[in-house]
């Protein structure tokens, strides 16, 4: 059982995190700046349900979810199954736009058992009022733009500037950070016993738990952050 939908529709608003009080510059390589260049372009680009494309990957994506169960349109109560807050997904990317779509249909292909064990809440002692799946990964992704300081020019952060240097490393970085973000998200959510109120302090702590892991000194790859290995758990 998912939260009403006054709370999915604020959280947004609700996300208010501090950012880093510290500015750090560090230079970035010529492919890390074309990289950074590319993520950023993904960051600006809004879901438009009329291109055929993002409807692609819309249905793309509840195939991976549910691939014995047949859907009935773009628009359909059926989505209320995967977490969105009603029949028709597309107004509920408007927040955050086509990346967290993309982010979500990544956890999908890339990490199957783990995204469906989330999708279905299974392992650990779930709440009476879960977290909706889907806005959540919306908000995922959504902290970890703010996190990492993507909006502007050059991440000053000392978590967004290691950021770059990982996405040197993988042009796929954000992606395997959102796996480990939702991931680390729901192992904070049962640790701490949450119910669908305290899904903005969850996330919260979510957030801190990878400042930490993104500002150590031998992170030299996405797969090193600690929380990595909760994909395979």
């Amino acid at each position: 059982m998912v939260g009403p939908r006054s709370w999915i529709g604020a959280l947004f608003n609700r996300s208010n995190y501090k950012r880093n009080e510290k500015p750090f510059d560090s230079p970035l390589s010529p492919l890390q700046e074309q990289r950074l260049h590319r993520l950023r372009e993904r960051l600006q680009t809004p879901f438009d349900e009329t291109r055929p494309d993002h409807q692609e990957a819309l249905i793309a994506l509840w195939h991976a979810s549910f691939p014995d169960v047949a859907l009935r349109g773009l628009i359909s109560e059926q989505w209320k199954e995967m977490g969105w807050q009603g029949p028709n997904p597309s107004t509920d990317f408007r927040g955050c736009g086509f990346i967290s779509l993309e982010n979500l249909l990544f956890f999908a292909r890339t990490y199957p058992a783990s995204f469906r064990r989330l999708l279905f809440k299974q392992g650990g002692k779930r709440a009476t009022w879960e977290y909706p799946f889907a806005v959540a990964g919306i908000n995922v992704s959504f902290m970890l733009i703010q996190m990492l300081d993507l909006s502007s020019a050059k991440p000053r952060c000392l978590p967004g500037v290691n950021f770059v240097k990982l996405l040197g490393e993988d042009e796929e970085a954000f992606d395997v950070l959102y796996c480990i973000a939702f991931e680390l998200m729901d192992a904070q959510w049962l640790a701490m016993h949450a119910s669908y109120m305290e899904f903005n302090e969850v996330l919260q702590v979510t957030r801190t738990q990878l400042e930490r892991e993104l500002s150590l000194e031998d992170i030299h790859h996405i797969q090193d952050l600690p929380a990595y290995n909760l994909l395979y758990q």
